[in-house]
C-alpha cells in the first residue's frame, strides 16, 4: 500500500457522504440494460455488500471487546443500526443465519458499517458499461463481458457516480476496488488502458469492500472463491499480490464461504 494511504487509514475519518440505501438500489434498477444484467451484477453487489457489512461489523466487535473504555460514538452507532436495518431489507430472513467471520485483528478505530454496506452495493456499478452482450433482446438475451475492456469498469463506475451527482465518498468505492489495490507502476508495466494513477483504497471501508469483492465472482453462473482460490488467482499477477492478499485476510478475518455459498445458492471454487 502506498504511504499516503497508510496515513489516511491512521487518522480519524469523518463520516462518508453517501447515498441512501434506496438510492443505491434504484441506481442499479435504472442503470441495468436488461434483467439478466441486473440479476448478475446487482446480485454480485448484494453478496459483496453482505460480506463487507459482515467484516465491518466483525471489526467493530473485535475493537469493542479489546477496548471497553472507548465506545463507538453516537453517529457511528446510529449508522451501524441503519446498516443492520438495510441488511435485513437486502437479504431478508437470511440475515438471521449469516455465519460469523473468524479471526482478524481489531482496527485502530471503529468502522462505518453503513459505508461498507453501501460501498459494496455501489462498487461494481461500472460493470454495466463493460458488457459485450448486454442481455437485452437486441443481444438475443446473451450476457457477456467485454474482456479486454473489463479493467475499465472501476473508472467508468467512478465517473458515472460523479455524473449522477454522488460525491467522491461514494465514487471512490467504484474506483479503488480492483484486485488487492492497483498501483500506478502496475498500470504502466502492464500497459493497462487506464490513466497512470494509483487505484488503492483511501479508507478502511473502501479496503473492506475491495477484500469482500475477492470472495465472489460474476462468472456465469456466479460463484464464491475461498481464500486459497483467490490466492492462486492473485499469484498470476505476481507473488507480491498473493502475499498482500494473505496479509489482508489476516487483518480482517475470514468469512465462512461455504455457508455463504449455501445462503446465496452458489457453487464454491476451493
Amino acid at each position: 500500500m502506498a504511504e499516503g494511504a497508510e496515513k489516511i487509514f491512521k487518522r480519524d475519518a469523518k463520516l462518508a457522504n453517501l447515498p441512501t440505501f434506496s438510492q443505491a438500489e434504484e441506481l442499479h434498477r435504472d442503470t441495468a440494460p436488461s434483467k439478466p444484467a441486473y440479476d448478475l451484477i446487482h446480485g454480485h453487489c448484494v453478496v459483496i455488500a453482505t460480506i463487507s457489512w459482515q467484516i465491518a461489523h466483525h471489526c467493530n466487535m473485535l475493537l469493542g471487546a479489546e477496548n471497553s473504555v472507548c465506545e463507538m460514538n453516537g453517529a457511528l452507532a446510529e449508522r451501524a443500526e441503519l446498516a443492520q436495518s438495510c441488511m435485513k431489507e437486502l437479504i431478508g430472513d437470511a440475515y438471521d443465519a449469516l455465519p460469523a467471520v473468524k479471526g482478524g485483528e481489531a482496527p485502530e478505530r471503529y468502522v462505518d458499517e453503513y459505508a461498507a454496506l453501501v460501498g459494496g452495493l455501489l462498487h461494481d456499478i461500472g460493470t454495466y458499461f463493460v458488457l459485450k452482450d448486454d442481455g437485452s433482446e437486441k443481444a438475443e438475451n446473451k450476457l457477456k463481458f467485454d474482456g479486454p475492456n473489463y479493467i475499465l469498469h472501476g473508472i467508468r463506475g467512478y465517473e458515472y457516480l460523479l455524473r449522477k451527482g454522488f460525491g467522491e465518498d461514494a465514487a471512490q468505492f467504484a474506483r479503488n476496488h480492483t484486485g488487492v489495490g492497483l498501483l500506478r507502476s502496475q498500470v504502466i508495466a502492464q500497459n493497462l488502458p487506464l490513466p497512470a494513477e494509483d487505484y488503492i483504497p483511501q479508507t478502511i471501508e473502501q479496503e473492506i469492500v475491495m477484500i469482500a469483492d475477492k470472495y465472489n465472482s460474476k462468472s456465469i453462473p456466479p460463484r464464491f472463491l475461498t481464500v486459497d482460490a483467490y490466492r492462486r488467482k492473485a499469484r498470476r499477477f505476481g507473488e507480491k499480490n498473493a502475499t498482500r492478499w494473505m496479509k489482508l485476510v489476516r487483518k480482517y478475518g475470514e468469512p465462512d464461504i461455504s455457508a455463504l455459498a449455501e445462503t446465496f445458492n452458489m457453487r464454491v471454487d476451493a
